[in-house]
């Protein structure tokens, strides 16, 4: 069973099982990360849904470009966790489960191409404060010990 964070779910509600890849990229003495910049700002390990016929680890390479516009190298999967969450982008209850990479920064070769995106590099605590959801920081949080 992966571990629910986050609110329960409606008994009432039906759910879109939306798998995505996510990572924690450690950078100098911070973690990169990504800010989605809408109505509310959303500061979230970079990463996102994995695409039919598209392996995590695909994802996760896609998705990282796509919103920080860093290359990764060395993904090592953590773990995972899920939660329950409206997603107005696509106007769907999911139930999101996440899975959680270690991954190496190499190099930035371009801006963040999801819209809305920017790129932050924060000190973990910082990080732990900041970030939108209790599974990014839990994660977090267990990679760089007591914060």
């Amino acid at each position: 069973m992966i571990r629910r964070v986050g609110h329960a779910a409606d008994a009432g509600q039906r759910y879109v099982v939306r798998p995505g890849a996510y990572a924690i990229l450690p950078l100098k003495d911070g973690v990169l990360l990504t800010c989605q910049l809408s109505d509310i700002v959303d500061v979230q390990l970079p990463g996102g849904g994995i695409d039919p016929g598209e392996s995590p680890l695909q994802a996760l390479h896609r998705e990282v470009m796509e919103e920080t516009g860093w290359r990764i190298s060395h993904p090592r999967r953590l773990g995972a966790f899920r939660r329950f969450v409206f997603m107005p982008e696509y106007d769907i209850w999911a139930e999101k489960v996440c899975h959680i990479f270690l991954a190496r920064p190499t190099r930035q070769t371009a801006e963040p191409s999801e819209p809305d995106h920017a790129t932050l590099v924060l000190s973990p605590s910082e990080a732990v404060d900041m970030l939108g959801n209790d599974g990014d920081r839990m994660f977090v949080q267990r990679y760089f010990g007591a914060v």
